[in-house]
């Protein structure tokens, strides 16, 4: 896949979190305005209550993007979160398998799965 056939709104580690719904709703507003169909959302900015699954926020979340067809990639360590979660360990495995959402190291790891050159 070409850099030029995909557009990927890459979110700063250093902005407001994105909490619930309508924070995806936000992100998602300005992933249309640049025509990305791809959203990168470092972990940073994703609180805890994200990968605790019984609170369903990350389906919320998820949910939001699957909706409007834009894919969500979360980079960065969540290895914290997975040693506490079989459950979410699970969710993180299956996710990766698909062409939704993706759970990765970095966004070197993002843009290879991509098959954006550097």
């Amino acid at each position: 896949m070409s850099e030029s056939a995909v557009t990927v709104l890459r979110l700063a580690a250093d902005g407001p979190p994105v909490r619930d719904e309508r924070d995806a709703t936000d992100v998602l507003g300005d992933a249309f305005g640049t025509g990305a169909s791809w959203v990168v959302v470092p972990v940073e900015r994703l609180e805890d209550d994200f990968f605790r699954l019984s609170t369903r926020v990350a389906g919320g979340i998820v949910q939001k993007f699957a909706t409007y067809r834009v894919g969500l990639a979360v980079v960065g360590d969540i290895s914290r979160h997975t040693a506490d979660s079989g459950a979410l360990r699970d969710f993180v495995r299956e996710s990766n398998q698909g062409g939704q959402l993706w759970f990765l190291a970095d966004e070197a790891a993002f843009d290879a799965r991509l098959g954006i050159r550097p």
